[in-house]
């Protein structure tokens, strides 16, 4: 576990993420962080768009399905 301490940015409240978090999370500076809320209440941040996913599962589904039109426009 490790604490973070809520700090005021300007106008805005945010977290600073230690050295260590950063590189277990294989992000850096100005790329995005999804906090996504559990249906138990929790939260978990990640580097990994959930919709993303979503959009990736569509276009799996649509490739397989028309993967020999697919191959034969890849020619």
């Amino acid at each position: 576990m490790v604490e973070l301490k809520v700090r005021k940015f300007g106008n805005s409240l945010g977290v600073v993420l230690p050295k260590e978090v950063i590189n277990r999370l294989h992000t850096g500076d100005g790329e995005p962080l999804f906090l996504i809320e559990a249906p138990d209440g929790a939260y978990q941040l990640t580097p990994y768009d959930p919709a993303f996913e979503k959009k990736m599962t569509k276009a799996e589904d649509i490739i397989g399905r028309y993967r020999n039109t697919l191959h034969a426009l890849a020619k």
